[in-house]
């Protein structure tokens, strides 16, 4: 009883603090049956809960089933993020089939310099998977050009921000 207590605790306050109590679902496909439980328990316990911005992460694995030429398991994770953009890095770096909130329940309130943080961190995130699908489709000039665009963009994007601040 005490740990339940000592749970709902730590829950509540990394709540009022602008946590995020979340139930991830994930899911592994391969042809080795035996791979596939010990793959989710690393995820689990050696990826996730050790994620910055997660407080605790508890899951259960289903056992593998069958599907053609190989097998999948699928794993319920509740995570309790310390806010939500612990939760949106989890969501890209791990990409989970799918996400239930389930608190805060009505509303969730972003202050500007978190928004600000998150939206660099989308964008970084977004610049990042794009530059790995680019270099894997283009030849290597045309890489090479996106590439220049892209540092050339983030010299203009470094320059406005400089202005934004100076104004504030």
């Amino acid at each position: 009883m005490a740990r339940n207590s000592e749970v709902d605790e730590v829950t509540e306050k990394t709540l009022r603090a602008g946590g995020v109590l979340a139930v991830l679902y994930f899911d592994i496909h391969g042809k080795n049956k035996d791979e596939l439980q010990p793959l989710m328990v690393d995820l689990i316990n050696n990826r996730l809960l050790k994620t910055r911005g997660v407080v605790y992460c508890h899951g259960s694995i289903e056992s593998p089933i069958e599907l053609g030429d190989g097998y999948s398991t699928a794993a319920t994770v509740e995570i309790l993020f310390k806010d939500i953009k612990a939760l949106v890095e989890v969501s890209f770096n791990f990409a989970p089939v799918g996400i239930n909130i389930l608190k805060p329940e009505n509303e969730y309130v972003i202050k500007m310099p978190m928004m600000q943080s998150l939206m660099l961190d989308l964008a970084q995130i977004s610049i990042e998977y794009s530059n790995y699908i680019l270099s894997r489709v283009l030849n290597e000039e045309e890489y090479k050009r996106i590439q220049d665009n892209m540092k050339s963009r983030e010299e203009i994007g470094k320059h406005i921000l400089g202005k934004t601040e100076g104004s504030s």
